[in-house]
């Protein structure tokens, strides 16, 4: 008799309404690109193999850049100089700072991850705010574009994680790293 594996947490919100659902599945998304950089020293975090500058901990970067981008900036449309850290998600938040460990940039992650779920607290899915090429965007929009965003992203970490080391799949190395929800 074989045993089943216990549900994720986007797999216990299959029947929840729409909102937990969305919640479920962009931290799990949020987990999972943490999760790669488990057990990688920081040389590894950092290695460069691809073409790009992408890297494991520089995807991280980016999409605490990206949090910000959406959740601070356009969701509670605080200005760019008034966010702590960079808050447009462009070419130059991918790079770590040679002072920046991979403990920083998951902190720093995790700070606007914990951010974002706060700012969000205070709308309704069908919320919406202005936004400078769309017109308007929801907050339901926002959460839809971020799990694509990190689907991507986490992609992109698997293929990377893999090529270090051969580890492969989205839960071997993606307990839960992000705690606050």
């Amino acid at each position: 008799m074989t045993t089943a594996r216990p549900l994720d947490s986007e797999e216990l919100a299959s029947t929840a309404p729409e909102r937990e659902v969305l919640e479920a599945f962009i931290d799990a998304y949020r987990d999972v690109i943490v999760g790669k950089l488990r057990g990688l020293p920081e040389d590894d975090a950092r290695r460069s193999l691809v073409p790009s500058r992408t890297t494991l901990v520089g995807l991280v970067k980016h999409v605490a850049a990206v949090e910000r981008n959406w959740f601070q900036h356009c969701l509670a449309q605080q200005p760019r100089e008034q966010i702590t850290g960079d808050s447009l998600g462009d070419d130059a938040s991918w790079q770590v700072g040679s002072d920046e460990t991979v403990a920083d940039v998951i902190t720093e992650y995790a700070t606007a991850c914990d951010r974002s779920r706060q700012i969000a607290a205070g709308f309704a899915l069908d919320d919406t705010v202005p936004h400078p090429r769309l017109g308007r965007v929801s907050l339901r929009y926002i959460y839809v574009h971020m799990i694509r965003e990190l689907a991507r992203h986490c992609g992109h970490a698997d293929i990377l994680r893999e090529q270090i080391d051969g580890s492969t799949g989205d839960r071997a190395a993606s307990l839960p790293i992000i705690e606050a929800r």
